[in-house]
């Protein structure tokens, strides 16, 4: 078995008999959504989905992004781009921000209906002249359109990620906005030479969230949890229909 399926099945599990928090992260509920099955084959019996590739430069964009932002947050002052979409608000500064971001503790909720400790790590969080948080997602890609809106149909999961980080807020106590922003930065592809840089056109997205879905997704994560049953597989899920085909191969083989 591969170093990566080994890790997958040394860590923690989801025990249905453990009386102690079970750490659900955002993904996993997103997951959860595109495909119940691997969520269980994941959290319950330690198999996760291949590994994809690192996107390391959506990673540096999102760095860049995290100390431009921390310059103005530090002088008390709007963005440029903030101030030119009109957006009345200021980079929040908290003393949890950076515990916030960070992929391994985020902000923390004990939802304690399932006992689960859902958690996520955000970019970055704004605050009105009302007092209300903003939150906020960094988005890198590189497409000849222009990106002004999120109307694609993989959009979705970007949008889910937003309600859940508006919901992880208000369960934490804080007054949130229904409106958050999505920092989107397009490479361009029209440049007449590389010369050792890329540029970005960078557009600002609102976008109107609801959490209304989130507890009863939980709930339905809960149950999938605690059975003993494999839950059928999403109707799209790729991952499951290769298994499948490589299962029906197999057999006409043995």
């Amino acid at each position: 078995m591969s170093q990566y399926y080994n890790a997958q099945r040394s860590r923690n599990l989801f025990n249905p008999h453990s009386k102690d928090p079970f750490k659900l992260s955002r993904s996993k509920i997103d997951l959860f959504l595109q495909c119940p099955r691997c969520l269980y084959l994941d959290r319950r019996l330690g198999v996760g989905r291949p590994p994809s590739f690192p996107f390391t430069l959506n990673s540096a964009v999102d760095s860049l992004l995290k100390q431009e932002f921390d310059v103005h947050r530090a002088k008390g002052e709007r963005h440029p781009l903030m101030k030119a979409y009109e957006v009345d608000a200021l980079p929040l500064t908290h003393e949890k921000l950076n515990a916030w971001r960070d992929a391994f503790s985020g902000i923390q909720y004990l939802h304690e209906e399932s006992n689960f400790l859902i958690f996520g790590a955000i970019d970055d969080v704004w605050v009105t002249s009302a007092g209300e948080y903003v939150i906020v997602d960094y988005k890198a890609t590189s497409t000849n359109e222009r990106i002004v809106s999120l109307s694609k149909d993989w959009h979705i999961g970007y949008k889910r990620q937003m309600e859940i980080y508006q919901w992880l807020f208000r369960k934490n106590g804080f007054p949130v906005s229904s409106t958050g922003y999505f920092v989107y930065c397009n490479g361009k592809k029209d440049g007449r030479a590389f010369d050792g840089k890329l540029e970005f056109e960078v557009t600002l997205i609102p976008y109107q969230g609801s959490d209304e879905w989130i507890e009863s997704v939980i709930e339905k994560i809960h149950e999938c949890l605690m059975s003993d049953i494999p839950p059928a597989p999403g109707r799209d899920c790729d991952y499951c229909a290769y298994r499948k085909a490589v299962g029906s191969a197999l057999a006409k083989k043995a």
